[in-house]
């Protein structure tokens, strides 16, 4: 062997099979070997030792830069936290962007410790006025309701409380019988078991028990809450048939924090809202709470958008919300801001860690399905809608079960900013939104980004800025489930829609990858689909026009291919270091075309369903070879959703 060799096979062992291991592309692992040479080119022979200890010894920090480099990916999923983004005294610590969006800007710090209750501990008996005894408490007090008793309420009057003097109104249960904080509570604390086609659910130790005390609301428009309230181990109901629309109000009102309660229509009676975050309620929060049941019945029903929590109408804005930790269940739209009249934007909204659900038991043809006495179902929509909204982060939330044959085609989540009517909210926009680390399973659709006229030919303000990473979208379907099968419907044809970027994204459509609408005559500008994974039907072309001729950009051009359309449709756009899983052609340069999940080296996908998206990596259980998507992304990583974040985001979730 020449010494040159020598050097060379040194140089290997220490730092080349390192990288190998790691299964790393990063440029350290591959620039030695070119420095060595170039050192070695009319070296002396004595100096061949040295240069191999010293490659050595900087492969040996080589290899541990690596292994920092690695610990960093492997860290850089988001915190699991309550207060993760925010400090004591409401201090945020959101980044500044994620990508086109600006994060929030401000928070509400939840934790105990920041809501204090130093006054009185009030018991309130069974058979009490709570109307009363809420009239003589004081700020800073806590009012104790009988675990298992039931309580009318009307409404809790704002006493202008401070930040240090809130009222706690809480079942009697000690805190040892009740979840830890930060811990979502269930029906099991109310004395229910399970609940028929929902997942199965934290019991207390010892089996259900009745440990919450029960407010019952008679008012249609839900009980009126003030200023500095705080509800923990509370289960809300609606009084039996009183055609209750909403089950608690926050309008006007700030720092309101609803913590481990239970939410819920009586007999499974419709019900259109849970809680009303409206008319310029400010700081307020929905955490660790189940809410179950929310739902309008089609045709003969009194309701048409059912939803678990939502709100920001209203002529002063609604701003710092939190809703964190939930269990979320509406059939219309589970979490929904905006659709009414208003004269602002609801800001700063932090959405995270949610169990976003519809159970199939509403789905005409399941197995359980069961109508109401008029013989139709509950409707449904979609699982999250912005028609208004600045800055709104989305991170973590399983998103399950979704479905079209109203008046939605099965869509989970929408960014569609709406002028209602024409001229009821001239001022709305959905701009600065952040969807990032969610799982979206069994839904007839994943997403619809569009600017468009409503009734009347009104048009929003704006609707841009978003980020959209480590996605995945699995168990879709399509005409059977009355819907399309896409992943993304892309719109525009009023205010322009601007700077949509979907980068790491894992999805399995079954229809089109992208729904294309654009009749402006303009092209949609800053358009970028970077490092992910997509998948079509293969029925239709994967760049489809939503229909309109000629006049929509898309139609003339899907024919020929993606990379026509994205041509005619958009400027400044970006399509990089994407695999698709598909036959078709015309797809932009650089763009790796693969004809199965198998040949995208996809780890386990059967049957439309993905239960371990990653990617194959070389001498890996189950995996004839490498993926070509491995390390491939613009930042080093796999191409794709980072499962390993997500998983990591969503641990506890459901």
């Amino acid at each position: 062997m020449s010494a040159g060799s020598q050097v060379l096979t040194c140089y290997h062992l220490a730092i080349s099979s390192a990288c190998d291991r790691l299964q790393s592309t990063h440029w350290a692992c591959g620039i030695g070997e070119a420095i060595i040479v170039s050192r070695l080119t009319g070296g002396p022979y004595r100096a061949y030792a040295r240069i191999c200890r010293f490659f050595v010894f900087h492969s040996i920090l080589g290899l541990l830069a690596i292994l920092c480099l690695n610990q960093f990916v492997a860290a850089a999923a988001p915190p699991v936290g309550e207060n993760a983004y925010c400090g004591k005294g409401d201090v945020p610590k959101f980044e500044d962007k994620d990508g086109p969006a600006q994060l929030p800007k401000a928070c509400y710090y939840t934790a105990l410790d920041g809501t204090p209750s130093p006054g009185k501990q009030i018991r309130v008996a069974a058979d009490s006025d709570f109307s009363a005894a809420v009239d003589s408490a004081k700020c800073g007090d806590t009012l104790l309701l009988a675990a298992g008793a039931s309580y009318e309420i009307k409404e809790l009057p704002s006493k202008k409380c401070d930040d240090q003097h809130y009222i706690t109104i809480r079942t009697d249960t000690p805190n040892s019988k009740l979840p830890p904080e930060g811990t979502r509570i269930t029906p099991a604390w109310a004395g229910v078991a399970s609940l028929p086609g929902r997942p199965a659910y934290a019991q207390p130790d010892g089996g259900p028990a009745k440990l919450m005390a029960a407010l019952v609301n008679k008012v249609p428009s839900g009980a009126q809450i003030g200023d500095h309230y705080r509800f923990i181990g509370i289960e809300w109901v609606s009084e039996v048939n009183a055609h209750v629309g909403r089950l608690a109000t926050v309008e006007g009102s700030n720092h309101v924090i609803f913590d481990r309660n239970w939410f819920h229509p009586a007999n499974g009676e419709e019900l259109n809202k849970g809680v009303g975050i409206i008319k310029g309620a400010r700081v307020v929060a929905v955490i660790n709470s189940y809410f179950s049941g929310f739902n309008c019945i089609a045709r003969a029903g009194t309701c048409t958008d059912s939803s678990a929590v939502g709100g920001g109408n209203g002529d002063v804005t609604v701003a710092t919300v939190k809703v964190y930790n939930n269990f979320l269940e509406a059939a219309g739209n589970n979490l929904f801001f905006g659709g009414v009249r208003s004269e602002t934007n609801p800001t700063d909204i932090e959405i995270r860690r949610n169990h976003i659900f519809k159970p199939m038991i509403w789905k005409e043809g399941e197995p359980g399905y069961t109508p109401v006495s008029a013989g139709n179902p509950p409707i449904v929509k979609n699982h999250f809608e912005l028609k208004s909204g600045i800055r709104v982060l989305f991170e973590a939330n399983l998103l399950e079960n979704c479905w079209g044959g109203f008046t939605q085609n099965g869509f989970s989540i929408l960014l569609t900013p709406k002028n209602q009517g024409g001229s009821l909210c001239p001022k709305c926009a959905v701009t600065d939104v952040t969807l990032r680390y969610n799982w979206i399973r069994n839904v007839a659709g994943a997403i619809v980004v569009a600017n468009a006229f409503t009734q009347g030919q009104g048009k929003a303000t704006d609707g841009g800025r978003y980020s959209i990473h480590d996605l995945i979208v699995e168990s879709m379907h399509d005409d059977s489930w009355k819907g399309q099968g896409t992943f993304a419907l892309l719109g525009s044809n009023a205010e322009m829609l601007h700077d949509v970027a979907f980068d790491h994204i894992t999805a399995f459509a079954t229809g089109p990858i992208f729904y294309v609408g654009n009749r402006t005559g303009e092209k949609i500008p800053n358009f970028s689909v970077t490092n992910s994974l997509l998948m079509g039907g293969g029925r239709r072309f994967e760049f489809s026009s939503v229909g309109g001729g000629k006049a929509n950009c898309a139609g003339p051009t899907q024919r020929l291919g993606a990379e026509a359309v994205l041509a005619a449709c958009f400027v400044n756009y970006k399509f990089e270091k994407n695999i698709i899983i598909g036959e078709k052609g015309g797809w932009p340069k650089g763009t790796v075309v693969v004809s199965s999940p198998k040949a995208a080296g996809v780890r386990d996908y059967q049957n439309g369903v993905s239960k371990n998206p990653r990617l194959c990596h070389s001498n890996m259980a189950g995996c004839e070879k490498a993926s070509p998507g491995v390390g491939a992304a613009t930042d080093g990583k796999d191409i794709g959703a980072d499962v390993d974040a997500v998983e990591s985001a969503l641990a506890g979730v459901e």
